[in-house]
């Protein structure tokens, strides 16, 4: 399904307030329920939403939106975040990549840099950053993932315990209240975590449809974060974990 500008509206409110009525998502659209409800439920055909008694919200916890969908949404959000991320990255630093569209924005921002050392298990990051002639990028082995190019598995990340450089750029699917990052796919967490561990710093970045968003398996706490890059001012409980674990917030301008 290729959502029109108003069900990519749709869409995000329904993230940010996890589940909403028909009736609020008609006021905030400024449309009428019935063409709320008749976008629902093509996007519930699609595996977006879900109707669930007295409103709409997302799918079960288990399952990703899919690829295609995700590169859309807050396209805008992503690549302010993807902008603040490149200004303070320095010029002939190592990094480690992980798979997302957030961290693919990250790659584009990052083209002009000079001298990086990039090691990815995202082969859409790599077909970006291999266009710049002074950025060495290193691939890591494993099994690809089709819907989304992404490398994954136990050889991943063996791979990637070789390493240790300078910063790793996360993306997750899921910031939970009590500040635990989530994401779908055990595989996909594994790396994740590998990345956590072979990084001097780690940077997460999340545009504001993951706070509160659920997912299914753990990766690891906000606290294990350096600095974390977004497009909105965290929510007040989450702001609270961040300040006491003394995560630097950068809210993309």
């Amino acid at each position: 399904m290729t959502l029109n500008p108003r069900q990519r509206r749709l869409l995000e409110a329904v993230q940010r307030q996890v589940t909403i009525s028909v009736e609020d998502l008609a006021n905030e659209l400024d449309v009428t329920p019935q063409t709320v409800r008749r976008d629902v439920k093509l996007m519930e055909e699609a595996r977006l939403l879900a109707r669930y008694h007295g409103g709409v919200g997302l799918p079960s916890s288990v399952e990703n939106i899919d690829y295609t969908q995700r590169q859309v949404l807050n396209i805008e959000g992503k690549r302010r975040i993807a902008a603040a991320v490149a200004e303070r990255v320095r010029p002939g630093c190592s990094l480690l990549i992980n798979i997302g569209t957030t961290t693919e924005e990250v790659a584009r921002a990052l083209m002009h840099h000079q001298g990086l050392h990039v090691v990815t298990n995202n082969l859409n990051v790599a077909a970006i950053l291999a266009s710049q002639p002074s950025c060495e990028v290193i691939v890591a082995g494993g099994v690809v993932r089709g819907r989304d190019r992404a490398i994954v598995g136990e050889a991943t990340v063996d791979f990637i315990r070789q390493f240790k450089v300078d910063i790793g750029i996360i993306g997750v699917s899921s910031i939970e209240p009590d500040g635990t990052l989530r994401d779908f796919d055990p595989r996909e967490v594994k790396v994740a975590q590998a990345i956590v561990e072979q990084s001097r710093e780690v940077w997460l970045v999340a545009d504001q449809a993951k706070f509160d968003r659920q997912a299914l398996v753990r990766i690891t706490h906000l606290s294990q974060i350096d600095k974390l890059f977004c497009d909105a001012p965290p929510p007040p409980g989450l702001a609270n974990i961040l300040a006491e674990a003394q995560v630097e917030v950068v809210v993309a301008p």
